[in-house]
This record gives structure tokens, C-alpha cells and sequence, in this order.
């Protein structure tokens, strides 16, 4: 992962001050007409058409260049990144729910460009962004700043507990990927982030029968940044971290279900593409992901993992096993590795698994069959119990 420069500006602007700007607080809707991305002088002009006023506030980003519009709150179902034009200026958009009451709009940008103007006039925003030198970006950012908006100080986080050991319940964080403005990958009007939320509520069902704590990483189709994935898993005191994700590679790349553990190199290409699409989420959504990369770079946490490494690969192989008996259908490789940020806990063992790829028509039928979904939970939950079993053992021997 290269490194981000933690750049970012947040410009406050409400519509009519005060309290009045807060009262707005109806659900607007994106209306394609009126929404556009263009080149104007030298510079890029954002348009947004809306069915109604609400309050919105901008922010600049860097590494690379991002404008990040915030709304209180739009609907952005009848507009998406394909219906703007995009200007020779603007390379990505992204659009969606971000946390609730708020959504958010991301353009990242081909270089560094200031705010000039911004207006809401009647129910259009427009804003006009022109070129500018590095130095003069970086004099518009403040380093004080996050471009993830409302969020909460930070908890009183317990010690971490001691090492499972089959007395007490099992932990189990399960992180259905994506959400918000983040879709994930689409097939059919279909999107990555629902099904892999429908199947984790399916599956932490399944796994609280069996009497173990399960917490979801999110419950709802709201964004959850990488970083804070990994935060909510240790906040809860987990004992593994399962992230699920059914992606999409171009086609005759994947299909069938892969099991991943965290790894510099990843074990083939399609692995690493995925991590990369995966880090390029959070970034596009609006995420610094500067002060991360820091945190998993320390050499206290490299020391944790050498524990934690091979029970998360122990745990990996299980799972394929089981998934083997159950399921069937797998990867021709369904064990890899690869730079997965959301794995990069070094205290938690750690896996994702891609359920299946939406590029491949099989594996999509099979995540949008209820029975498959409940052939494949059931894989996962017995894996999880003879893990949680033979690692309870070699923990006993550890304290020996």
C-alpha cells in the first residue's frame, strides 16, 4: 500500500445558518438532470441536481486529489457514476450512503484544484473548482482534519482478552465488505454489498445457535472504513475476524469460493487485484489512509503477529476443508494470500473469504440461492467450531 499524504479541508457552508440549515433535514433526491461534471476554464465544474435544499459541506483531499461533497441527505438512486460525463479532469466518481442522516459524492481529480465557488441556488449546487500549484493546494489542507465526518471520540477500549481457550463463548466479528458508497462489485442489479450482508446476518444466526458471540461490522448498508472494520473487532474482544466479500475479476479470472490470509505478496495476480480494488474503496469513498499504514508498520505489531499468523492460517485451511465436504464448488486454488488491509490486525486471526465472484454466472446463481447460502454457512460454522477446539488446546499447551 503507498503511503497517503494526511491532507484534508473541510469547508463548513449550510444553506440559511444556524438552525434553520439543521431543520433541513427531508430526504432529497439526485435528479439526473441538472447533475454534471465538466471542464470549465482550466478548471472542473460540479453540478447537482436535487429534488430539494439540505445542507452540505465540502472537503479536499489529497494523494490523489478528491472533492468530497457531504449531504444531510441525498438519495442517490436515480443517479449513478455512469450518468456523468465525466471531463478530462475528473477520472473517478463515486456516490452513496455514508453514515446515517449523511451521504456523500467523491470526485478524484487528475491534479490539485481549490474550491473558487460553491452555491446551492434553489435546489442546484454547483461548485467551481480551479487549477492550482502543490504548494498552494497544501496551504487549503489542514493535517488536524479527517474526512470521515461525525464520528465519535474515541472508546475506553478494555485490555485485550487472554487467548481463547474453550471456557467462555467464542468471539466472532463477521465484516460483510462494502456498503454506503461503496457497492462493491454489481451484476444484474445486484450489488456485492447487499448479498454479502444478507448471507453474514445469515450466518451469525447459524452461529449464535451454537452459542458463540457474534457482532457484525456493519448491519445496515452504511460505509465502515477499513481501519474502523478492524476497530469495531477489537473492541469486541474478538477471537477471529471473518471479512466476506463476493467480488467480480474480468471474466474467466475466478470463480468458486477462495479463502484468503494476509500476506506482503500476494499468491496470484487475481488476488492482488482484489486487494488493490479493495484499499482503492475506502481512498475513493473519501478515506486518509495515512496514519493506518503507519500502525500496522510498527514492529511491536509484526512481533504480535508471529503468533497470530498461523492460527489465522490454521483457521484459513479449516475453513477449506469444511467448504470442501459442504460446498463443492471452490476456486481451483481456495487457499491464497494476499495484502488485505482489513486482515492486518495483528491480534485478531484474521481470513476473508470470497463466497464466490458475481463475474461468474454459477457462482452468482449460488449466492442468490438460500439453500446454497445455508450449505455454505453451515461449512463455515463447523469450521469455526474445530478451529476454536484445536486452538483452546494449543493454548493449554502454550501455558504449560
Amino acid at each position: 500500500m503507498s503511503r497517503f499524504l494526511k491532507t484534508v479541508c473541510v469547508l463548513w457552508l449550510a444553506l440559511c445558518g444556524g438552525a434553520q440549515a439543521q431543520d433541513l433535514s427531508a430526504l432529497a433526491r439526485a435528479e439526473p438532470e441538472g447533475s454534471v461534471v465538466r471542464d470549465s476554464f482550466g478548471g472542473i465544474v460540479l453540478e447537482v441536481g436535487l429534488s430539494q435544499p439540505v445542507p452540505y459541506k465540502l472537503a479536499l483531499l489529497a494523494a490523489p486529489p478528491r472533492l468530497v461533497a457531504d449531504f444531510r441527505e441525498v438519495d442517490w438512486r436515480g443517479l449513478d457514476a455512469d450518468a456523468f460525463d465525466l471531463s478530462d479532469r475528473v477520472e473517478a466518481v463515486a456516490m452513496g450512503p455514508l453514515i446515517p442522516g449523511w451521504s456523500r459524492l467523491v470526485l478524484q481529480m487528475d491534479g490539485p484544484y481549490v474550491i473558487e465557488a460553491a452555491a446551492l441556488t434553489g435546489t442546484n449546487l454547483r461548485v467551481e473548482l480551479a487549477p492550482a500549484s502543490a504548494e498552494d493546494f497544501a496551504a487549503k489542507v489542514s493535517l488536524a482534519q479527517t474526512a470521515l465526518r461525525d464520528l465519535p471520540e474515541p472508546a475506553q477500549v478494555p485490555a485485550p482478552r487472554t487467548r481463547q481457550d474453550g471456557v467462555r463463548p467464542l468471539v466472532v466479528v463477521l465484516d460483510p465488505g462494502h456498503g454506503g458508497i461503496d457497492p462493491g462489485a454489481q451484476r444484474d442489479g445486484h450489488k456485492e454489498a447487499d448479498l454479502v450482508l444478507g448471507f453474514a446476518r445469515e450466518l451469525r444466526d447459524m452461529l449464535r445457535r451454537t452459542g458463540m458471540d457474534v457482532v457484525l461490522t456493519r448491519d445496515a448498508d452504511i460505509f465502515v472504513p477499513l481501519e474502523s472494520r478492524i476497530t469495531i473487532a477489537r473492541a469486541a474482544g474478538a477471537d477471529a475476524f471473518i471479512s466476506l466479500h463476493a467480488d467480480a475479476l474480468p471474466e474467466g479470472h475466478a470463480s468458486g469460493a477462495t479463502v484468503y490470509t494476509l500476506s506482503e505478496e500476494s499468491s496470484d495476480i487475481a488476488g492482488k487485484l482484489l486487494a488493490e480494488r479493495h484499499d482503492r474503496s475506502d481512498l475513493l469513498a473519501g478515506v486518509d489512509l495515512n496514519a493506518y499504514d503507519d500502525v500496522v508498520s510498527d514492529v511491536l505489531m509484526d512481533l504480535a503477529r508471529l503468533e497470530t499468523a498461523p492460527r489465522s492460517d490454521q483457521l484459513a485451511d479449516t475453513v477449506v476443508a469444511q467448504m470442501r465436504v459442504g460446498v463443492g464448488n471452490l476456486h481451483k486454488r481456495p487457499r491464497q494470500s494476499a495484502g488485505f488491509s482489513v486482515l492486518k490486525a495483528p491480534d485478531i486471526p484474521s481470513i476473508l473469504i470470497e463466497l464466490g465472484f458475481m463475474s461468474s454466472p454459477r457462482d452468482l446463481e449460488h449466492l442468490l440461492d438460500p439453500v446454497w447460502r445455508g450449505v455454505m454457512a453451515a461449512a463455515i460454522r463447523d469450521a469455526l467450531l474445530q478451529w476454536a477446539q484445536e486452538d483452546a488446546a494449543q493454548a493449554g499447551l502454550l501455558r504449560q
